[in-house]
């Protein structure tokens, strides 16, 4: 949609950075920006949006806790907010190792929303300005500012877009089509019309969101209760655990059958994704419950999760059954679901479809190759999630303030974290749909656990100025005393007492023939650290005083070691081919013997290393061998 207007006038408000949309990527990217000095102003179409969760009530999950506990271990936001506001907490995957441990909080929506309002309306540096920007202002490929829909420049130097799913967004559902964005609240209409003048390329994805439905109407008698765990562990390692042991409230399981499928079977012809109505492509990982029915016909049930919206609400969130059927199918199949027989449909399921860009126009610092000045971040860029949206947000955030500083830009590789991975894959390969975290995505998840975030991150944090001193001192007495502990623990030796042998007996461990250290026994599978206090007698007093987080790693450390170490290996391999850096000069016609596909997508990627180069959808393990040589490595 073209934009044109009458007046123009000149904001004289001096700012540094703008930040365009206020959903979870923008509220990271903004407080990033001003906490580290920058006069920041961010706009939101409603200001009531501000940390909006559209879709489900939860932050974190498998894969999405690594990037939560990331983005607070690097000086983020969202895991403090989470932490006071969540009413059910979860540890996923505890049953499998270390590697896929993850944390899922259910989210109180709006106290999360009006929490990190809160923390913006508060923040030193940081206005907010409630209005539509219609145009992105640049000369000679820098960004000069941008333009707001009554018309007014705001002059900025750099600016970070993360719209979300609002550019020119649509919500179906049956033949019922609004253009509104999530929740219906007003779309952003003008700025992709300049984004494309910029010469940048667009895509269009959908995503979608089940019913809300009134629980005075679910029978939850029909249903399994889901609870969360009995002792709590924070997101935020800012967080006091004891101030987050609080009463709990249930979710629920169900499940569709054949009755909820045959009437989606018959309604096909009927959803806006089968008869071409909705043209934008959709996620993968989270299929609407028409895709599921489909897709994986000799399934004969679907789980179907009931989960409160919040503690002041009767609202429940239908996970596993989102959809764009017609409102009265949505009525058939949701009550044929045990305990939804008398169900009361208070927002109806929608998809909604929504412009977003080709993430491989961004460098790795997530700024356009092509337009100085201009970041980007969240589900603009082709992603799926609150979590992968605010992990994007801080680092282009930061990044847009370096810029401004004349430092380097802060660019984690796969090795460093699920952010590395994510920002990686989403400029190096090519997707034709949202783009969601999985553990299977990261090559080196063993050491890239949510439990050591704050070991993996926490430097660069401090480094680049979001971790206080205070903070980062606590890390390294943290670090000291694990590896003391550690260092203990393998030079200290049992014998074949009676009470140990008991205490083997009792874990069904193998008894033991001669004497040991405590260290060989944690490495059991039946054993850990946590059991062997009990004949550690000769624990020094401040071993007596390890907090839960200390324990944890020096049991881990200990009982992976070997896997660890055989991991570390491989990172170094890894890291040479990063290390190599491809000249921003080179003119690949010039390298002989290169494939025509792989002069066409190093030209068009511009990577920054061999490394990335490797994974470059085009370019041969053959092309790297000539490239190196080219290069003299």
């Amino acid at each position: 949609m073209k934009y044109s207007v009458n007046s123009v006038w000149e904001n004289k408000d001096q700012y540094d950075i703008a930040v365009i949309g206020a959903g979870h990527a923008g509220c990271e990217a903004a407080l990033a920006a001003a906490r580290l000095g920058f006069r920041t102003v961010i706009f939101t179409v409603s200001v009531d949006s501000i940390a909006l969760m559209p879709c489900n009530p939860n932050i974190g999950g498998s894969s999405k806790g690594h990037l939560v506990r990331e983005v607070d271990a690097l000086g983020g936001e969202m895991g403090k907010v989470i932490d006071h506001t969540f009413i059910q907490s979860k540890m996923l995957n505890k049953s499998k190792g270390p590697a896929v441990h993850s944390l899922r909080a259910q989210a109180d929506k709006a106290c999360y929303s009006r929490t990190m309002r809160q923390v913006l309306e508060n923040q030193e540096n940081l206005e907010i300005k409630q209005t539509e920007v219609v145009k992105i202002l640049t000369e000679n490929n820098h960004i000069t500012g941008l333009q707001i829909l009554s018309g007014g420049i705001f002059r900025v130097k750099a600016i970070v877009l993360c719209t979300g799913t609002y550019l020119n967004a649509r919500c179906i559902y049956g033949e019922v089509s609004n253009n509104t964005g999530p929740n219906g609240l007003q779309a952003a209409n003008y700025l992709t019309e300049s984004l494309k003048e910029l010469g940048i390329r667009m895509y269009r994805f959908k995503t979608g969101t089940p019913a809300r439905i009134d629980r005075r109407s679910v029978d939850f008698s029909k249903m399994e209760e889901q609870c969360g765990d009995d002792r709590i562990i924070p997101f935020s390692f800012t967080t006091d655990p004891g101030e987050v042991q609080i009463d709990q409230v249930s979710c629920w399981l169900t499940y569709t059958n054949e009755r909820t499928h045959e009437i989606i079977r018959k309604n096909l012809d009927r959803s806006p994704l089968f008869s071409g109505m909705i043209e934008g492509t959709g996620p993968r990982y989270c299929p609407s419950i028409e895709d599921k029915v489909v897709k994986f016909a000799d399934k004969n049930r679907h789980q179907v999760f009931i989960e409160p919206e919040g503690i002041e609400t009767n609202e429940m969130y239908i996970g596993g059954m989102s959809s764009s059927l017609p409102e009265d199918v949505q009525y058939a199949m949701y009550r044929t679901v045990p305990g939804l027989e008398n169900v009361k449909i208070v927002r109806n399921a929608y998809a909604i479809e929504y412009d977003c860009i080709d993430a491989r126009q961004l460098k790795p610092s997530l700024e356009f190759r092509n337009i100085e000045g201009l970041f980007s971040g969240g589900q603009f860029n082709g992603s799926s999630g609150y979590e992968e949206a605010a992990a994007q947000g801080l680092i282009a955030g930061i990044n847009a303030a370096r810029k401004l500083q004349n430092k380097e830009s802060i660019v984690l590789d796969r090795s460093e974290a699920y952010i590395g991975v994510l920002i990686d894959d989403l400029v190096t390969k090519e997707s034709h749909e949202p783009y969601r975290m999985m553990t299977s995505r990261a090559e080196y998840r063993l050491l890239l656990r949510q439990d050591n975030a704050d070991q993996r991150l926490t430097k660069t944090g401090y480094e680049v100025g979001l971790i206080s001193r205070e903070r980062y001192e606590r890390l390294l007495l943290k670090e000291e005393l694990i590896e003391k502990e550690i260092e203990r623990v393998k030079h200290t030796y049992v014998g074949t007492s009676e009470q140990m042998q008991k205490l083997l007996k009792e874990y069904e461990s193998a008894p033991l023939v001669s004497g040991t250290s405590l260290a060989e026994l944690i490495r059991r599978p039946e054993l850990s650290y946590e059991i062997l206090k009990k004949i550690d007698r000769d624990r020094p007093q401040f071993i007596k005083e390890l907090s839960d987080e200390v324990s944890e790693q020096v049991n881990i450390s200990i009982k992976y070691e070997g896997y660890i170490n055989r991991q570390k290996k491989q990172v170094e391999q890894f890291k040479k081919l990063e290390e190599k850096k491809i000249p921003k000069n080179i003119n690949y016609d010039n390298v002989k013997s290169l494939r025509i596909e792989a002069v066409q997508k190093l030209k068009e990627y511009q990577p920054v290393s061999i490394g990335q180069a490797s994974r470059i959808s085009g370019v041969s393990p053959a092309d790297l061998s000539v490239l190196m040589v080219y290069l003299g490595g």
